[in-house]
């Protein structure tokens, strides 16, 4: 048996307590910075509610064309966010499988729309339909021979979101299968599964998480749009006005009560879907 020292296991404790107590000035910093963004966050938000009153803000929520825009807005943040999960779910499972050639170039065209100005964004968008290739032009040719005009309509507000929603939908898409171990996959293979079998039957269903996570960002990153919306859709009173052209069209006309008033629904609305998506990362409604 060996004797301990009391004089060392003293020493031991005040250095563990030493230890513990240079913590403090870690976490002070730390805390210290990391508030001043929150802080502007909630000073942001503070501003804004006492700005407005309810009296003020039931009025502006009961105007036609603020309720045809909310309307509009749901409908089109939804149907966005639908395609851009429909389309992220293979792009971003090939991303993160399989290593082929234009891997890297594919990779970068999928981050253009995350780094380009909304602005450019929506002239591109406008300039692809009009663009005259001979006699053909794609906005004709959907206006005349399939009776779908797209520019200056709702269709190009869902297509001016569904533009740069789907980018952030592939990301997490391709982050969720990179989490996600393909031996399952490979055991299903060897056992006589197809690759597509092994995809629909044992990878989809892994990735459910990710595809509502993938969606909800899609939907809160459509329902933030208006640079492309303003060119290739327009800003037209309850025809292809948004909640967020809303605040434009309110604020033009010197309505800024009513701005503000559709900037705290737009608020409201953002923080369920992010509480949404907090819930579902952190598997808390598991």
């Amino acid at each position: 048996m060996t004797r301990t020292d009391p004089h060392r296991e003293g020493s031991k404790g005040i250095a563990s307590q030493r230890t513990r107590r240079s913590d403090a000035p870690f976490f002070l910093v730390m805390g210290g910075i990391s508030s001043c963004f929150l802080l502007l966050i909630l000073l942001l938000l503070l501003a804004d509610v006492l700005f407005t009153s309810w009296s003020d803000f039931s009025a502006a929520l009961r105007k036609p064309e603020i309720l045809a825009a909310m309307r509009l807005t749901l409908l089109s943040c939804t149907v966005a966010a639908l395609l851009s999960v429909w389309v992220a779910t293979p792009l971003g499972y090939l991303l993160s499988r399989f290593k082929f050639p234009g891997r890297i170039l594919i990779d970068t065209l999928v981050d253009i729309p995350i780094v380009l100005p909304p602005l450019v964004l929506g002239l591109s968008l406008l300039i692809l339909f009009h663009l005259s290739i001979g006699q053909w032009q794609l906005e004709s040719f959907l206006r005349d021979r399939l009776g779908f005009p797209v520019t200056f309509r709702w269709p190009a507000v869902v297509l001016a979101q569904f533009s740069v929603a789907c980018a952030f939908a592939v990301r997490t898409m391709r982050v969720t299968f990179d989490q996600m171990s393909p031996r399952c996959e490979e055991v299903a293979r060897t056992l006589g599964c197809s690759r597509a079998q092994a995809f629909l039957h044992i990878a989809l269903p892994q990735a459910w998480r990710g595809m509502i996570a993938a969606m909800t960002i899609a939907w809160a990153r459509a329902l933030g749009e208006f640079g492309p919306i303003l060119v290739f859709a327009g800003a037209t009173r309850m025809k292809t006005e948004v909640l967020s052209t809303t605040v434009f069209l309110e604020l033009s006309i010197g309505q800024l009560d009513a701005a503000v008033a559709v900037s705290l629904l737009m608020v409201v609305m953002a923080m369920a879907v992010l509480l949404i998506l907090r819930l579902l990362g952190a598997g808390v409604a598991a």
